[in-house]
């Protein structure tokens, strides 16, 4: 496999991989960047896959959800993905659980299911009370199955988050665009002016309010105003 050197992090690529892990969380873990997601898969030394039960691998994954497939796509990148960062192929568990009330499956995240392969018949298997049930992806096979969670069967762990956009990125850009705007605003003033071939700023007249006598007038009146104190 072709390692990806990442901030604090390192992260498998695999021609699957469409975007770049820089978005992935930077906690010290291999975090693998597909979509819109990034993914964790758990694993012991020299890559051992490890099986845990559905409460431990809650907890494993706290902070973060529990593997969830939404496309067929996904589905087929998880367990191909699986067979070559572990040594040897295991179940993974899936983040989901059947909700009683509307008597269906749905995400931890209580999101309905937009995508599933259940193995024939699965999805409403008589046999498993299914308000004790739990799911599992089949690596092998690409197929879903329904198992006890009660009795606690051991299984693979897929850790995953949605990938975040950079701050730091997101804040040049707006830096970014606000220089070239008044670069740009900047440009055009001293185009107009030069066209203009004078200041931009408007002339002004003074116009007195009432129209001020002309100086005829004044001398006029201050004739009148003799003739009549002789």
């Amino acid at each position: 496999l072709q390692i990806i050197k990442c901030a604090k992090s390192c992260c498998f690529a695999t021609d699957h991989i469409k975007t770049l892990p820089t978005d992935c969380p930077a906690d010290g873990r291999t975090w693998v960047p597909f979509g819109k997601s990034c993914y964790h898969f758990v694993h012991g030394e020299e890559d051992i896959p490890k099986s845990y039960t559905i409460e431990r691998a809650k907890e494993i994954c706290s902070g973060f959800s529990l593997l969830t497939v939404r496309s067929a796509e996904e589905n087929s990148f998880i367990a191909d993905y699986s067979s070559k960062v572990w040594k040897g192929s295991i179940n993974i568990w899936l983040g989901m659980y059947y909700d009683s009330d509307v008597d269906a499956f749905k995400w931890n995240d209580n999101s309905p299911l937009t995508f599933n392969k259940w193995e024939e018949g699965d999805e409403e298997d008589p046999e498993q009370p299914l308000i004790d049930t739990c799911v599992i992806l089949h690596v092998a096979s690409e197929m879903w199955e329904n198992v006890s969670c009660s009795e606690n069967p051991e299984n693979g762990v897929v850790c995953e988050t949605l990938q975040n956009g950079s701050p730091v990125l997101s804040a040049l850009v707006i830096v970014s665009v606000i220089l070239i705007l008044g670069i740009s605003a900047f440009v055009w003033f001293i185009q107009q002016r030069s066209n203009s071939g004078s200041t931009l700023l408007p002339s002004f007249e003074y116009h007195p309010p009432f129209g001020a006598p002309s100086a005829d007038q004044t001398c006029l009146v201050e004739a009148e105003e003799i003739e009549e104190t002789s």
